[in-house]
């Protein structure tokens, strides 16, 4: 029986508007399990286990059990028991880790039904050896990346075995402290939210931030996902002294992919890129979705890697701040606004990218007593933007991954170089 537990809120509607073919509004979260619990010493998956694990931990996260059902030109949340022999399911072998991004790129333009509960977990065997991957895909009408983090950690158990010390991290201040309050409810300060948001819709609809580029354009169905992955504490320390963030190290190691990769499109390199970058709001209310956005200009021109990260360093203390404080925008809550910024999303040469960074679990864990050895957020494109970045850090390792237009943009390219620029030795 199917029970109706209050309206969506405009948020979330937003989400559901820009879900169409094309753009599958859906946040992926891929991974590696080691031996342990529903996996065996030869990396075979009982799938009978892994349900049986995870049948308690699902009744009790609400966003797993629930469907957005229309009703009139809105949706309300109705409760709905999900079948776990549909939601969980063994999936064809993969070629190694290869063969894992190749899934996870097909995966992207692949929608999820509505119908029932808006999540699928997908077991991937040969992924590693004597390993199977995983491929958890979340719509965002249930979850943007903060929470769909949050539906991970509760879906995986502590590692019961501990972890080495060297293995062990601890979240980036900068990532994971909540974001600031409201800065008070005056008129003064409500004039400056409203300014901000002013000032971002003119320049979503008429501003330019960069010509004709192998980066925006239409996007078609074959799409590439590469893993990128660094060393927490050596990025933590090179980042330090500058003085910046594993966020701002993300950012300038970015800024030499996309150098790289529009060199190698035959583009004209600008001295500046912008990007949109996510910013973690404080969580409040009902939605799903509670998210604010910086525009963060990149420094293509600057080559020394010390004198980049500084200046990006820079350029997002103030930017995450005005973020902050606007919240999220007031014209992107609903569906109208929704539907009139997805057409203007697909002209756009405002930004040229997306970027976003999240704070994971310090520590390893266990899905069904199998310990999960790696695991790599992969967001999704939208409007014409051709190109993203996601990054997680966990256990000790800040885990990436590009997603891109196989056939419109070298992504290959800019993985190596973003590598590159992640891993380089300090000096």
């Amino acid at each position: 029986m199917r029970e109706s537990t209050g309206r969506l809120a405009s948020v979330d509607e937003a989400s559901l508007v820009i879900d169409h073919a094309g753009q599958v509004n859906v946040f992926l979260i891929a991974g590696l399990l080691a031996a342990g619990g529903f996996v065996d010493r030869d990396g075979a998956a009982d799938l009978a286990a892994l349900r049986a694990g995870l049948c308690a931990r699902i009744a009790v996260i609400p966003a797993l059990r629930r469907i957005p059902a229309p009703v009139g030109r809105r949706h309300r949340w109705v409760d709905a028991s999900p079948d776990l022999s549909h939601h969980i399911r063994l999936v064809d072998p993969v070629d190694g880790l290869g063969g894992l991004e190749r899934m996870c790129g097909e995966l992207m333009t692949v929608p999820l039904p509505l119908d029932r509960p808006p999540w699928e977990l997908l077991v991937v065997p040969g992924a590693g050896a004597s390993q199977v991957g995983f491929v958890l895909r979340i719509h965002h009408v249930i979850a943007d990346g903060v929470a769909a983090l949050a539906i991970v950690e509760q879906l995986f158990e502590p590692d019961p075995q501990g972890q080495p010390q060297h293995l062990r991290s601890h979240p980036s201040p900068a990532a994971t402290s909540p974001a600031p309050g409201p800065l008070g409810s005056s008129a003064l300060s409500a004039l400056r939210r409203a300014g901000v948001g002013v000032r971002r819709v003119l320049t979503m609809v008429g501003g330019r931030g960069t010509g004709p580029t192998v980066l925006l354009g239409s996007c078609g169905p074959n799409r590439g996902v590469v893993f990128v992955d660094a060393d927490l504490t050596a990025l933590r320390a090179r980042a330090r002294p500058l003085p910046a963030t594993v966020n701002d190290a993300l950012l300038a190691a970015a800024a030499a992919g996309y150098r790289s990769a529009m060199a190698a499109g035959g583009d004209h390199v600008p001295a500046d890129l912008p990007v949109s970058v996510p910013v973690a709001l404080r969580r409040r209310g009902t939605s799903s979705n509670q998210i604010g956005v910086m525009r963060v200009l990149l420094p293509l021109a600057v080559t020394d890697s010390d004198a980049r990260l500084r200046l990006v360093a820079a350029r997002t203390r103030e930017e995450k701040a005005l973020a902050r404080e606007q919240g999220t925008l007031e014209f992107m809550r609903g569906p109208w606004g929704a539907r009139i910024m997805d057409r203007v999303a697909r002209r756009q040469h405002v930004v040229a990218g997306f970027i976003t960074n999240l704070a994971g679990p310090a520590e390893l864990r266990c899905l069904a007593g199998a310990p999960a050895v790696a695991i790599w957020p992969v967001a999704g494109l939208a409007g014409n933007v051709r190109l993203g970045v996601a990054a997680v850090s966990y256990a000790g390792r800040l885990r990436c991954s590009v997603h891109f237009d196989a056939a419109a943009v070298p992504g290959e390219v800019f993985a190596h170089a973003m590598k590159e620029e992640l891993t380089r030795a300090p000096g």
